[in-house]
């Protein structure tokens, strides 16, 4: 059964939370007994939060291994029903997490929520790594019967609405023959790379990653620009008309062969048809990919334009594809003008 992007979550209903304890100074884990007090504050503040975590364009798919792994096991036990101990089931997890944690020093000190959620997609449950930040508050002293005010670092602070969580998974209830069991989101820091780097979906989850038509989508879009800016240097006129044409297949078209786009772009030139599909290859995108239109449309929006090093130019699709306001001529010898038209007014910023 293959993934779509109907399979993405689009609405959210949080039953209930609890939050525990994940500090590598410690010796064991700070485990919570109750349930997180889901007040408007709270409930907002983790809704944004998993909110964000869908969302976020590295979301994966993935299914679990065959092994044996007790994030599957005392999960799916929760959500079939076998276990409603939510706190129960969250302290496994948490142990399971802080092993694993205290055998590679790179892994962050955290707070662990664990979340019951109903979606678009069945009931889930959602695990929220959140990496501590260091926030400064201030602090009141008194000396000499006078006010002192001073900054002081919180070493532990969650992350705020504004930033972003890097690892968090969500898991459905395995059935037979579905898509997938869960979606992770797992981004790796520069210090983790080294040691154990992939501890989240390797020794924690226990899951394969699939690829979704979004990430072949992504992963697409950057090669074929990656190669454009290595291969097509000195022809201006060249590489917007492979850019221009890219575009089109993926607004107009649900698929793409990556043999029947490469005969499109370079006609006649074996060597350079044979250039783009071996790197296409090379960056894992097969004889043809399924479109998400939902990510094209996103990101064909807005069209940013490094010209020559130090020209910056934003400009909205719409306008872009207006030539009474926007155009591209072509001077015959591989460069190109981009004439802005009719300009009725403007800033400096």
């Amino acid at each position: 059964m293959a993934i779509d992007t109907g399979d993405y979550v689009n609405d959210i209903n949080i039953q209930e939370a609890v939050i525990h304890v994940l500090d590598q100074n410690a010796d064991t884990p700070i485990l919570n007994e109750y349930m997180l007090d889901l007040s408007d504050d709270t409930y907002n503040f983790l809704y944004r939060h998993i909110e964000k975590c869908l969302k976020d364009e590295e979301l994966k798919f993935a299914v679990f291994n065959t092994e044996r792994n007790i994030v599957k096991e005392v999960v799916q036990d929760y959500l079939n029903g076998i276990s409603s101990d939510l706190i129960g089931m969250s302290k496994e997890l948490s142990n399971q997490l802080f092993g694993i944690m205290k055998g590679n020093i790179t892994i962050q000190s955290c707070d662990l929520i664990v979340v019951s959620i109903v979606t678009d997609q069945g009931p889930m449950v959602g695990l929220l790594k959140m990496d501590y930040v260091k926030n400064f508050t201030h602090q009141v002293d008194f000396v000499d019967n006078k006010i002192g005010i001073g900054i002081i670092p919180q070493a532990a602070g969650l992350p705020g609405n504004g930033q972003k969580i890097q690892k968090a998974v969500f898991i459905k209830p395995v059935r037979e023959g579905q898509a997938y069991d869960l979606m992770v989101l797992d981004k790796i820091k520069a210090k983790e790379e080294e040691y154990g780097a992939n501890y989240f979906n390797n020794n924690f989850l226990g899951c394969s990653i699939l690829t979704s038509p979004r990430d072949a989508t992504k992963t697409f879009m950057k090669a074929t620009e990656s190669w454009t800016r290595s291969n097509i240097v000195e022809d201006a006129a060249k590489a917007e008309a492979i850019r221009t044409r890219v575009k089109e297949k993926l607004e107009n078209q649900d698929d793409i062969n990556i043999e029947e786009l490469s005969h499109e772009l370079f006609q006649s030139d074996s060597e350079e048809k044979e250039s783009f599909i071996n790197y296409l290859n090379g960056h894992g995108i097969a004889e043809e990919i399924k479109i998400d239109k939902s990510y094209v449309e996103k990101k064909l929006k807005r069209v940013r334009l490094k010209i020559d090093k130090d020209i910056d130019l934003y400009i909205n699709s719409e306008a872009y594809k207006d030539n009474t306001r926007f155009e591209i001529q072509k001077n015959g010898d591989g460069s190109i003008n981009m004439v802005i038209k009719h300009i009725n007014n403007y800033m400096e910023k």
